[in-house]
């Protein structure tokens, strides 16, 4: 019973977080969903066994790749009037239901890393180490790797332009 805790509490909140991340008008707002969505789905490798998965999870999507989100809409929010909308946006009760659900998250974990007879159970997996996910990744899925990678700088070159395109039709009007 324990075992399917420790799986569905992270997936419960993968999802609500995820729907939150879809229907967040707000683009800073959605942002912060998807860190919460991608620290569930780091969690859940962890607990099945993964867990050189769940930091790479952590340092790549939920730190780079969220960064590089973040530097997209800082890019097309230039102005003063949206930095003033997003003062009255950003109140003390928007925190909660990330706090809520990074708190059901951090309880997991720490009963998964508190070594309980129940939790280790859990986590029992054949460790994958460093080299063999670079082998895996760089060898047969070398062209998955390198067409993601022009599809990331291909979305920030276009985000550019669209943002450029609105300030200089902001500036003739």
């Amino acid at each position: 019973m324990t075992d399917l805790l420790l799986f569905w509490v992270p997936a419960v909140v993968a999802l609500v977080s995820t729907g939150f991340v879809i229907t967040r008008r707000n683009a800073s707002h959605a942002l912060i969903y998807l860190v919460v969505s991608l620290l569930a789905v780091a969690v859940i490798f962890f607990v099945l066994g993964a867990p050189f998965a769940a930091a790479l999870e952590v340092v790549i999507y939920a730190g780079a790749i969220v960064v590089l989100f973040l530097f997209v809409v800082m890019m097309l929010n230039l102005g003063h009037s949206s930095v003033l909308r997003e003062s009255r946006w950003l109140r003390p009760g928007m925190w909660v239901m990330p706090a809520v659900l990074v708190t059901a998250l951090l309880l997991v974990m720490v009963y998964v890393l508190a070594g309980l007879p129940d939790a280790t159970t859990a986590t029992k997996g054949v460790m994958v180490g460093p080299k063999a996910v670079g082998i895996e990744l760089f060898g047969p899925y070398l062209l998955a790797v390198e067409l993601a990678g022009f599809l990331l700088l291909a979305a920030l070159v276009g985000s550019y332009h669209l943002g450029r395109r609105y300030l200089e039709e902001r500036r003739e009007a």
